[in-house]
C-alpha cells in the first residue's frame, strides 16, 4: 500500500489533525531522543484504537503503541509503520471507592485524584511519571506499591481490534511485566478498587514520597526513569555506584552522579549513546559482582 493510501486510510478513522507523517518522536519521549515515525495517529475514542488496528491488519503493516514516552527509548532510525498515541484517552473518574482512569491519563493525575477523593491505595504512583496505560504494560511500582494490588480490571483492545473486559489475574502481572504485550492488547481504561480513608493521612503519605522522589532523582534533566529492574538480593542503583560509574558519559548520555539508576541526557545524547552507556554499565557491574542487570526501560525501533 502506498504511503498516501496509508495516510487517507488514517484520515478517514482519525481526524486529520491527529494524524502526522514522519513524526520526529523525540518530541514525545521524556528522554527527547529518538527518530521519526512513518505515522504518528493519535485516537479519542476507544472506536477509533479498534479501528486503527483493523485498517494496519488488513493493509499489512505494524502498529506500535506509544504512551508519553516516560520509560521508553526509541532507536535513533524511528519506528516503521503506524504508532499510536493515546494522549487524548485521558478521563478520570470515580464512584465510591472505584476510581477508572483511561490509559493515556498520567498515573500521578489519577494518584492525585484519589487523594481528592480521600481514598487510599495510590498513593506509590505520586511520583510515577507515565500513563496508565504504561502503568499496566509494566506493573509499575515504587515504594512498596505495585499496579496488581490495586487493580481490579481494565478494558483492552486485542489484537484483532476487538474491546475485551480483563481481569487483573489475566493480566499475568509479575515483577515489572505483564502479559499484555506478549498478548499484543492496548489498554484503553482501567478501573481501580481503592479503600477510604482520611484526606490528611493520604495526603502525608503523598507529600512523604514526593519529597523523597524530588530529592533523590535527577529530575532536572530528561531521562527516561529507573533504567533497571531490581536484581534479586541486590539494588542496581547500589551496584552501580559502588562499580564507581556515576557521571560516566558517552556522547551526551550520562550516568546520574545524583541517583545511579538514572542515565540522563545531559547534552543533546543520540539513542545510540543512551544504549551505549546502559550496555557499559551492565558489563561493569557483571565484571565488577557477577551480577545481570536486567534493563526496565524498554528499546525500540530501528537503527538509523
Amino acid at each position: 500500500m502506498e504511503k498516501n493510501e496509508i495516510y487517507n486510510g488514517l484520515i478517514n478513522i482519525v481526524k486529520s489533525e491527529y494524524v502526522k507523517m514522519d513524526e520526529p518522536l523525540k518530541n514525545h519521549l521524556y528522554t527527547q531522543l529518538g527518530g521519526k515515525a512513518d505515522y504518528l495517529v493519535m485516537p479519542t475514542t476507544f472506536e477509533e484504537v479498534q479501528k486503527v488496528v483493523r485498517f494496519t491488519n488488513r493493509a499489512g503493516i505494524k502498529h506500535t503503541l506509544l504512551g508519553n514516552g516516560s520509560n521508553l527509548i526509541i532507536k535513533d532510525g524511528g519506528i516503521r509503520g503506524v504508532v499510536m498515541n493515546l494522549k487524548y484517552l485521558n478521563d478520570v473518574s470515580s464512584e465510591g471507592e472505584t476510581v477508572v482512569a483511561q490509559s493515556g491519563a498520567r498515573i500521578i493525575d489519577v494518584s492525585r485524584h484519589a487523594l481528592n477523593e480521600s481514598l487510599s491505595g495510590l498513593e506509590f504512583a505520586c511520583g510515577i511519571p507515565g500513563t496508565v496505560g504504561g502503568a499496566l504494560y509494566m506493573n509499575a511500582g515504587a515504594y512498596g506499591g505495585e499496579i496488581k494490588d490495586v487493580l481490579d480490571y481494565a478494558y483492552v483492545v486485542d489484537k484483532h481490534g476487538e474491546l475485551v473486559k480483563r481481569n487483573a489475574k489475566e493480566l499475568g502481572f509479575d515483577y515489572r511485566t505483564s502479559n499484555i504485550p506478549e498478548n499484543g492488547d492496548i489498554v484503553v481504561e482501567a478501573t481501580f478498587d481503592l479503600t477510604p480513608a482520611k484526606y490528611e493521612d493520604v495526603k502525608a503519605t503523598v507529600d512523604d514520597l514526593t519529597y523523597r522522589r524530588e530529592s533523590k532523582q535527577p529530575l532536572e534533566y530528561p531521562s527516561c526513569g529507573s533504567v533497571f529492574k531490581r536484581p534479586p538480593g541486590h539494588f542496581a542503583g547500589k551496584l552501580i555506584q559502588d562499580s564507581k560509574l556515576q557521571g560516566t558519559n558517552i556522547g551526551g548520555a550520562e550516568v546520574s552522579t545524583k541517583h545511579a539508576g538514572f542515565i540522563v541526557n545531559k547534552d543533546n545524547a543520540t539513542t545510540a549513546d543512551y544504549i551505549a552507556v546502559i550496555e557499559h554499565v551492565q558489563k561493569t557491574v557483571k565484571e565488577n559482582f557477577g551480577v545481570d542487570l536486567e534493563r526496565e526501560v524498554r528499546v525500540i525501533g530501528e537503527d538509523k
